[in-house]
């Protein structure tokens, strides 16, 4: 694929930056549209062109996507804690499904035809007995933030029948990890991400881990997860978008490495990075976790020749906490 000029809305968030990176990487130009509620400037590539402003703004990205050089858009910007959206499902289907409504509907008036979406495992109904979920599995979303994501997947292919859109629809198991080079990581004041709360555990930032339930039908009683590191991510997104390129129409994979972790496994790798037990406290379950959620990847790794690189628990940690060292200016 040869030099592209993208548009990443999301670009200064955690996983939207890395991929910002990633593209940067590669070669293509980038501008950037986020409204920095939760990703910051900094994490933004320096080659980036960066605009400040709400996807949901239609005479601003209007305004962008009237460049007829943009060839795709990376869409990235939203909400995506699954207890606030439970509270507050209006503003999840604000920010993330109207938003989306809102891209679609520039990217049709500009003629902007390629587009990679970030969706969730949070779409899937759990299902017992079934150990990794394939993208075809039931739909039931346990929260607002799934169904709101859902409910864009489902615009999103509607909108590519009728007016030829190219899409990829990458659904997200559990991101985690730092970029290794150090440029980029997790930087949001209240992020609720287990392995985030537990490097500040560790780093005395916190005063506590609280595991959401010990009591759930697994193994050690605690949630199994398909942690996946975020600059395999990213890579994933790059070939993605080669794919999104050539072959056009509407596609959706999971992204996951098709292994389950529990959240006391996860509370190990970071033991045993910093050598240091972590303070825990058991809380009640939250409302819209599943016990088991872990992705049937086949159809990536066949599809893209997506070959991870960074797939251990031991990496996500050792990144994590070096990222979330630098910023506070540890040693």
């Amino acid at each position: 694929m040869g030099r592209e000029k993208i548009l990443i809305t999301g670009g200064a968030g955690y996983i939207g930056s890395h991929v910002a990176w990633a593209a940067a990487d590669a070669g293509h130009e980038i501008i950037v549209l986020d409204d920095l509620s939760t990703g910051c400037r900094d994490n933004v590539p320096p080659t980036a062109e960066f605009i400040k402003g709400n996807v949901g703004d239609s005479a601003q990205l209007g305004k962008i996507l009237s460049d007829p050089s943009i060839t795709a858009v990376m869409h990235f910007a939203g909400k995506v804690v699954v207890p606030e959206s439970i509270a507050d499902p209006i503003t999840y289907y604000r920010e993330n499904t109207s938003a989306t409504l809102a891209l679609l509907a520039g990217m049709v008036e500009a003629g902007t035809k390629t587009l990679l979406f970030s969706s969730t495992a949070a779409v899937y109904q759990p299902q017992d007995g079934m150990l990794r979920l394939p993208e075809d599995a039931p739909k039931a979303p346990l929260s607002p933030y799934g169904q709101s994501k859902l409910m864009s997947e489902a615009m999103i292919a509607d909108i590519c029948n009728a007016h030829g859109l190219g899409a990829m629809v990458l659904r997200y198991f559990n991101v985690a990890g730092a970029d290794p080079d150090g440029r980029t990581g997790q930087s949001g004041p209240s992020s609720t991400h287990l392995l985030r709360v537990a490097t500040q555990t560790a780093l005395g930032l916190r005063e506590r881990l609280t595991v959401f339930g010990d009591d759930y039908p697994t193994p050690d009683g605690t949630c199994q997860r398909d942690f996946i590191h975020v600059t395999d991510l990213a890579t994933a997104h790059m070939l993605a978008l080669d794919h999104a390129k050539r072959v056009g129409g509407r596609s959706v994979m999971n992204c996951g490495y098709g292994r389950g972790t529990s959240v006391r496994e996860m509370i190990r790798a970071v033991e045993g990075v910093t050598g240091e037990p972590l303070p825990i406290e058991i809380g009640e379950r939250r409302p819209g976790d599943a016990p088991v959620m872990v992705a049937d990847p086949r159809r990536i790794f066949d599809t893209l020749d997506w070959q991870p690189s960074h797939d251990n628990l031991d990496e996500m940690a050792r990144t994590a906490i070096s990222w979330e060292k630098r910023q506070i200016g540890a040693k």
